[in-house]
């Protein structure tokens, strides 16, 4: 998970801010116990969001705590702890060390192969833990590479095995906390398929948005991005790519261009893990959950959306010459 599922604070009530806060610092403390002080520096705010929803139809109270830590040692924060959050702290590590593989691979990194002998162990650990987890996300990551290589054209292709490891990720943490017992009171019907169907078109969305956030650094680099092969970029001169329509188009022309495209795709995984959410039986973390999806998401769709620059309207650069 790349950073994107955040809350949008002004929207948030004090004590709200104050639990979710609580869940991010749990993650955080649970880490630190468990594995040391080190992977503490994986974690992301998509962590306190997977613990908020996980824990949300769960209807025992969480118990709140006031406590230093290492980075905080004069103020103590609040601190919470559950099933939930000990889980997502458990997926950041996995996801964690792929991204180690991933840049020891892509760049050769040394610094990345000193910290992946730190996680041998911590691997081993979890691999026995979540042994269904882990293949799943292994299997989708070699397709997802795979296409990646091939410089796939299609975004719906491409996208599809993040989406399928966000799926995982979502199902086995739902199996892992509250087994068969709790499916009958799921309002869906099936509560895993619940959350498994969130996850999924969370992934669709994070991907799109990865997508369309890097394309300047992309097009510098030369790396690949699926935009850029979906929609033809003239700089691109990869075989699926016609260079004919687009020869003299420059970034920001590249991106005003698809912009509606990415704007109904956006809002399209949006609107579905909305609706997804909503079959839950949520008990607790209600606002914050809401506040994510549709102030938060939202924002940061809207912000990488305003990165692209509006095309000049002809008749307005007429007036002006």
């Amino acid at each position: 998970m790349l950073g994107y599922v955040q809350i949008h604070k002004p929207d948030l009530k004090v004590r709200e801010y104050e639990i979710y806060q609580g869940y991010y610092c749990g993650i955080c403390k649970y880490i630190g116990s468990r594995y040391g002080q080190l992977p503490r520096m994986t974690l992301s705010y998509d962590a306190a969001f997977l613990a908020c929803l996980l824990a949300s139809v769960d209807d025992t109270p969480d118990s709140p705590l006031q406590e230093h830590c290492a980075i905080h040692h004069i103020k103590k924060k609040t601190i919470i702890r559950n099933a939930a959050i000990e889980y997502a702290g458990d997926v950041m590590l996995i996801l964690a060390r792929y991204k180690l593989l991933d840049d020891v691979l892509d760049e050769n990194s040394r610094r990345a192969k000193a910290l992946l002998k730190l996680y041998r162990g911590i691997h081993r650990k979890l691999l026995l833990k979540y042994p269904d987890l882990l293949e799943g996300i292994e299997w989708n990551l070699a397709l997802l590479n795979g296409l990646e290589k091939e410089k796939c054209a299609s975004i719906d292709m491409v996208a599809d095995p993040f989406a399928h490891i966000m799926e995982v990720i979502f199902r086995e943490g739902s199996k892992a906390l509250y087994g068969d017992a709790a499916l009958k009171n799921d309002k869906a019907g099936n509560l895993h398929e619940t959350f498994a169907k969130t996850g999924y078109h969370m992934g669709k969305w994070i991907y799109l948005m990865d997508a369309a956030d890097d394309i300047e650094e992309n097009i510098a680099d030369g790396s690949y991005n699926p935009l850029l092969y979906r929609f033809n970029y003239s700089g691109c001169t990869d075989k699926h790519v016609s260079r004919s329509d687009h020869e003299e188009e420059t970034a920001d022309e590249f991106k005003a261009r698809i912009r509606d495209d990415l704007e109904f795709n956006l809002y399209h995984y949006l609107a579905v893990i909305a609706e997804h959410t909503a079959e839950l039986d949520i008990k607790k973390n209600k606002g914050i959950i809401e506040n994510i999806i549709y102030f938060g998401m939202n924002r940061k769709t809207e912000a990488v959306l305003d990165k692209t620059v509006e095309p000049a309207d002809p008749a307005e650069e007429k007036t002006q010459t």
